[in-house]
């Protein structure tokens, strides 16, 4: 059987290969009826669709109008541009996990969770920390080398820290779902001028954000130490806080909680 390796330059495929076919949704602020769906095809078209067919078309209210558009595009992308934010870890069983913490730290690693903000969507933080986990992992709350202090939703940055402070954290993770107006950057930024505000330099500990809006590598610019997108698993974090805070490494930099 041969197999065909894509080129550096690729474009969109529906129905045939190389066809550029894509389907896109959005809402107008319009009422349904043929001018707003006109409009629709209008945008589609100055998106660079064409030709463009309204497949779906539903009113939110009396005001808005929600539509699915499918039509052709003629952009390429070239593969040799796309930048990607590389695991620099490796990924451990839960069993590594716990033997490394035990073995190098020779305490319970300490972790803190929240969503905080008006955020109420705890989805995220509990695939991560609840013993019932996501994707047929164990949460962290299963690692017996771990203690997980889980504050659930809509945690004021204020908490977070006094809590961390009290439980001597040396992580702390928050999840950020609510994006509207950008609220997921405010909060972060926010919380990580307040730890480190709060905390000595080399005190601060590890600071660890998860949602499916972050942009990769954008850690450092939101004053995090991680990034954690859409489908991460609690393996993965288990994996990176044992190699930020329990493995040996070269640099003569402090990480995380020191005690």
């Amino acid at each position: 059987m041969t197999v065909s390796i894509p080129g550096p330059l690729v474009r969109p495929y529906g129905d045939a290969t190389g066809d550029g076919m894509v389907q896109v949704s959005f809402t107008l602020p319009l009422p349904h009826d043929k001018r707003a769906e006109g409009a629709a095809l209008q945008l589609a078209a100055k998106m660079g669709m064409e030709p463009a067919l309204l497949v779906h078309a539903k009113a939110i209210g009396p005001d808005f109008t929600f539509f699915v558009v499918y039509g052709s595009v003629t952009h390429l992308v070239d593969v040799r541009e796309v930048q990607v934010v590389e695991r620099e870890f490796p990924l451990l069983t839960a069993k590594e996990v716990n033997a490394e913490i035990k073995k190098r730290l020779r305490r319970k690693l300490v972790v803190v969770g929240a969503c905080i903000g008006t955020d109420a969507h705890t989805v995220g933080i509990d695939a991560i920390l609840n013993i019932k986990g996501f994707a047929g992992e164990k949460g962290l709350e299963y690692y017996r080398e771990m203690t997980v202090v889980n504050l659930g939703a809509q945690v004021l940055v204020p908490d977070l820290v006094n809590t961390a402070r009290e439980v001597r954290a040396d992580a702390v993770l928050v999840s950020q779902v609510v994006t509207q107006r950008d609220a997921h950057i405010h909060n972060t930024t926010e919380m990580s001028a307040a730890f480190r505000e709060a905390f000595p330099a080399g005190q601060v500990p590890l600071l660890v954000v998860g949602g499916p809006r972050f942009e990769e590598g954008s850690a450092g610019a939101l004053g995090v130490d991680r990034i954690f997108g859409r489908g991460t698993t609690p393996g993965e974090v288990a994996s990176y806080l044992v190699h930020e805070l329990v493995t040996p490494r070269t640099s003569p930099e402090p990480r995380g909680r020191q005690r």
